[in-house]
């Protein structure tokens, strides 16, 4: 009699100790009340149960009728109220383990492609809604109940619903990381920009790799060396993102914050002049730890001392004004001419950052007329 009931047990042995019953009348009851939604218990294990708590003389059995072959009806004995009462103690205040299947689903969803695994989540969705659909009918087909009955279907439906909310937020969660982050995509107010139309942007906080030089870009080893590093580290920290976070993205173009003693250095493409800090934005999910592990690869495997000269730091322009080029990039000074001289008196701008360069093409594989940049400039009104 020590050994505990097991859930099939606990619920008949209650609804016998309700009243006698026999077994159809049990089948009925448990249909009516929507008992299998939290217990299993098939038609056929009805009597496999009964005989189990009779064997135990927690319940006993008569056939009213005095007949042998009439319907056994089954009543709790004394000693099953006692166990009755001590298992829904402990069922009642007991926490247990649940083995839910669609977590050991998850565990091996690594070895599905993302959709499959989103359809197969929105397939439990649509089951979860039905089911819930099916209790709350079965409900309202019996109000008004007891209030422990009430409290029985409030607790699976609560239980279904949130589900459902798990579902919606796991799926939004796999939708955004099986889509590769794209900053020309996703911001295409600051990466997209009309060709030869000045327009006023607000540029927010935005996480760089950094690197300063100087001189001519053109024949500088320096510049070299430091675009060499950019886009080693650059890459290490996507395909860490990728394999680690399941988190792919697109690595963000090649830009350059440009100053120089005179600004007309620019204009008159006086190259020597230039002080140059070349970077490229990052996912806002890349860590500091995430950079300097990224670094410490691209110094040692990829023999690029110059690595240790990058930093990974936010950048904020705020308002700015923004517009495509397309050409070569020494054909820029009658553009940025126009931008210092008309457009930026005449709205009463002036200069409040260096000049901003955002190279959407690759030069190496694109002819110089060809060549698509966004030209940027901060400033600040009056």
């Amino acid at each position: 009699m020590s050994r505990s009931l097991t859930d099939a047990e606990l619920t008949v042995l209650g609804l016998v100790a309700e009243r006698p019953r026999h077994g159809y009348e049990l089948e009925t009851v448990i249909d009516a009340r929507g008992i299998r939604e939290w217990t299993a218990l098939g038609f056929s294990s009805i009597y496999y149960v009964l005989g189990r708590l009779e064997l135990r003389d927690l319940v006993s059995s008569t056939r009213p009728d005095g007949t042998a072959s009439g319907r056994r009806v089954y009543a709790a004995t004394p000693a099953g109220l006692r166990v009755l009462a001590e298992a829904t103690r402990r069922a009642l205040a007991e926490l247990r383990p649940a083995h839910p299947s669609v977590l050991v689903g998850l565990a091996n969803s690594p070895v599905l492609p993302g959709p499959e695994v989103v359809d197969a989540l929105r397939e439990r969705r649509a089951r979860v809604a039905e089911r819930l659909a099916a209790i709350e009918a079965t409900r309202a087909a019996q109000e008004p109940v007891a209030d422990f009955v009430a409290a029985i279907f409030d607790y699976g439906t609560t239980q279904l619903r949130a589900e459902q909310d798990w579902i919606d937020t796991t799926t939004a969660i796999l939708e955004r990381t099986m889509t590769k982050s794209d900053i020309k995509r996703d911001r295409k107010d600051l990466y997209a920009p009309r060709t030869g139309s000045f327009q006023l942007v607000d540029v927010p906080r935005l996480p760089f790799l950094m690197i300063d030089g100087e001189g001519d870009p053109n024949t500088a080893q320096s510049y070299q060396d430091a675009l060499a590093a950019l886009y080693a580290v650059s890459y290490a920290l996507k395909f860490a993102s990728k394999q680690r976070l399941g988190r792919d993205y697109v690595v963000a173009p090649l830009e350059g914050l440009w100053s120089a003693d005179d600004p007309a250095a620019f204009r008159t493409r006086a190259k020597d002049e230039w002080r140059w800090t070349m970077m490229i934005t990052q996912p806002e999910w890349i860590t500091a730890a995430m950079v300097d592990e990224a670094v410490q690869l691209a110094a040692t495997r990829k023999q690029l001392p110059t690595a240790h000269r990058l930093r990974f730091e936010p950048y904020a322009e705020g308002l700015s004004v923004q517009v495509l080029h397309v050409g070569s990039y020494d054909d820029e000074g009658p553009v940025l001419e126009r931008l210092h001289h008309e457009f930026m008196p005449a709205n009463g701008l002036t200069f409040n950052g260096p000049h901003h360069e955002i190279y959407l093409s690759d030069a190496r594989r694109t002819e110089p007329v060809k060549l698509r940049t966004i030209l940027r400039q901060p400033v600040a009104r009056g």
